[in-house]
């Protein structure tokens, strides 16, 4: 499939953006949640590294440009509406700007 017609498949929100998980590609792991413009998609497709949309820096970023715990495309989903994706990846380093191995590390109780 070419990219245009991968493109008109994905259903951006009124901000121009779509939600994304990122899943490690071997183990599952739900890693993250972020965001991406069609820049940051265009250039995650024809790269495989994984570049997102920074809602509070409005701007495109490369995840791991600053903390080295880049990510590389292994596999790439759109779900059944077209309007959430899901990226299975392999991470370098954390995922989390914590630290963490993931961001989901908050396990709540109940």
């Amino acid at each position: 499939m070419n990219l245009e017609a991968l493109l008109k498949q994905v259903t951006f929100n009124a901000q121009g953006l779509v939600p994304v998980i990122a899943q490690h590609f071997e183990t599952g792991e739900i890693l993250m949640m972020a965001w991406m413009d069609r820049q940051a998609l265009e250039t995650t497709l024809t790269t495989k590294n994984v570049h997102y949309w920074s809602r509070s820096r409005k701007a495109l970023w490369r995840k791991g440009e600053t903390s080295g715990h880049f990510q590389t495309l292994k596999d790439f989903y759109i779900d059944c509406d077209g309007d959430t994706l899901l990226l299975k990846v392999d991470q370098i380093g954390p995922a989390c700007h914590t630290g963490q191995k993931t961001c989901f590390f908050n396990k709540v109780t109940f």
